[in-house]
């Protein structure tokens, strides 16, 4: 499942991405905020696995820098969620095939982040 950032982010609004980010609340795991921020930004929840970590550094084209350790969860759910429209303009069901050949061809499309970590994951995904 694919989230398109809401046209309100403050960077990287409208590009597809994984279902959700979060950064935890003090005192928080990494794993209660995954979980929390699933249900605020698509209306779900699912069992999660904690697959890894990526580090990355990048600049917005609104002049700001990000420079973030992200832990990476993989989940299984196959309902309808109910999207914040704060947080996602949109979802979709994604062919990884497809997607990968999408992320190639148009880059642009995509947040940073996702373009770097989706490899990873979709390799320990089973």
């Amino acid at each position: 499942m694919l989230q398109q950032r809401a046209a309100g982010k403050y960077h990287s609004a409208g590009l597809w991405t994984n279902t959700c980010c979060s950064h935890p609340a003090p005192g928080e795991t990494t794993e209660a905020a995954a979980h929390r921020r699933l249900k605020e930004e698509m209306g779900f929840d699912c069992a999660l696995q904690s697959v890894g970590a990526l580090v990355y550094k990048t600049s917005f084209d609104n002049g700001l820098t990000e420079h973030e350790y992200d832990h990476i969860f993989i989940g299984t759910y196959d309902g309808e969620p109910k999207v914040n429209a704060e947080e996602a303009g949109g979802w979709k069901w994604a062919d990884t095939d497809a997607l990968q050949k999408d992320m190639e061809e148009h880059p642009e499309l995509y947040t940073y982040w996702f373009r770097l970590a989706l490899p990873d994951v979709l390799a320990k995904r089973n």
